[in-house]
């Protein structure tokens, strides 16, 4: 089945958004999982057909006020068939694998016509409803929120399964600024794990993971998700046990079980924005440098917790890097491992802490691909978990 009609007809794509079951066959389209009331007062299911009118893959106005249905008749809750839309009621092939069992006919007041599929589809679904919900009051509803998968021949679905958030937020039009971008993330540990699992929610083509680490114990503590004994026994490399996980929701996720280094950043070359979430800053030198040369841009984050009378206090650092502005790398970016002077050095790590720093990496990002508004455009962000505050620092001149 074809998504496209669905996709570019806004009547369409706002039933799928509020959880109606859609299949397009042969012209038809096919509202599925219906309830209704059959002759003997049980709650049964069927198929609401209607011929569809196409322009250029977009649903047009109805054709008709007509639609047909697989399945019995539907009937009010004492029994009795709905008489106001019988039309008739005869088995009748509309199409290859596509038959019907009964044609209704019921005009819409005070028009002749639907204004549109979706006005056509609620009309007749409530008129069946009514009488289910006299007999199963919170039991039954045709917006069933079924799973949906996107076309097998389309090479850029980003997904194994359709976006239906997006849709049914109504901004399919921001989502799609992020279409088609390579993506590449530096380091799994707490933070860059939790960059992988939001980057995961959105379509971009492909996820680059490096970290040649294993996952070990504490990183569960300190990551999305739950791993299970027996996975933390079997010691898998981070980059591998993170696409395992994330792949079953998004395609495109490649995983470099080795870190990142100048004997391998040649393979960066061509991607879209970098996450660097290193936890040594000597490493960061020379990836640094790299991605000043191969002007790609990125974002590297920071942490730097503290114990003090037994209560942890500390600083969140998020540091953008673009085109626009380079020239505060050396100030911002630490690249020592701890000397002392380097706030950002210290081990310390909580779950909530790596999370936040994860989304203000990603709101960042997101921020220069258009998604979001960027009036200030800062290139350097830092959260203070005592006075809970935000600054931030460093826009282009």
């Amino acid at each position: 089945m074809s998504q496209r009609p669905i996709s570019l007809s806004w009547d369409l794509q706002k039933l799928r958004s509020e959880g109606y079951d859609l299949e397009i066959r042969s012209g038809f389209l096919l509202v599925k999982d219906v309830p209704y009331v059959d002759a003997d007062r049980q709650v049964k299911r069927g198929t609401l057909v209607c011929q569809l009118a196409l322009a250029g893959d977009v649903a047009q106005r109805p054709p008709d006020h007509v639609a047909h249905f697989i399945g019995e008749h539907p009937c009010r809750e004492d029994g009795r068939e709905i008489e106001q839309i019988k039309n008739q009621s005869r088995k009748q092939k509309l199409a290859e694998e596509l038959e019907i069992d009964h044609t209704f006919s019921a005009k819409p007041k005070p028009a002749d016509n639907y204004d549109d599929y979706h006005h056509k589809v609620t009309t007749y679904v409530a008129m069946f409803e009514r009488y289910v919900q006299a007999i199963e009051p919170l039991a039954n509803t045709a917006r069933t929120f079924p799973v949906i998968e996107p076309d097998e021949d389309d090479p850029d679905a980003a997904f194994n399964y359709i976006d239906s958030a997006s849709s049914r937020a109504e901004i399919g039009v921001v989502t799609d600024k992020l279409n088609g971008k390579r993506i590449v993330i530096v380091g799994l540990g707490g933070t860059g794990s939790y960059v992988l699992d939001l980057v995961a929610k959105t379509p971009v083509k492909e996820i680059h993971l490096f970290d040649g680490d294993e996952l070990l114990q504490h990183n569960a503590f300190r990551s999305p998700g739950a791993p299970s004994i027996e996975e933390l026994r079997a010691k898998p490399k981070k980059a591998a046990y993170f696409k395992t996980l994330y792949s079953k929701m998004h395609r495109g996720i490649i995983d470099h079980e080795d870190y990142l280094h100048t004997g391998n950043i040649e393979q960066l070359r061509g991607t879209d924005f970098v996450f660097l979430c290193l936890d040594k800053g000597t490493a960061k030198s020379g990836i640094v440098a790299r991605l000043l040369e191969y002007a790609i841009p990125y974002v590297d984050v920071g942490m730097g917790v503290y114990l003090a009378e037994e209560r942890l206090g500390g600083v969140l650092r998020v540091t953008t890097v673009t085109p626009a502005k380079r020239d505060h790398v050396q100030t911002r970016i630490p690249f020592s491992d701890g000397d002392g002077n380097n706030e950002y050095a210290k081990n310390i790590q909580i779950a909530d802490l790596n999370a936040l720093n994860a989304a203000l990496a990603v709101i960042k990002w997101k921020k220069l691909c258009g998604f979001y508004s960027d009036f200030e455009q800062e290139h350097h962000c830092t959260y203070t978990i005592d006075g809970n505050m935000i600054i931030n620092e460093d826009r282009p001149s």
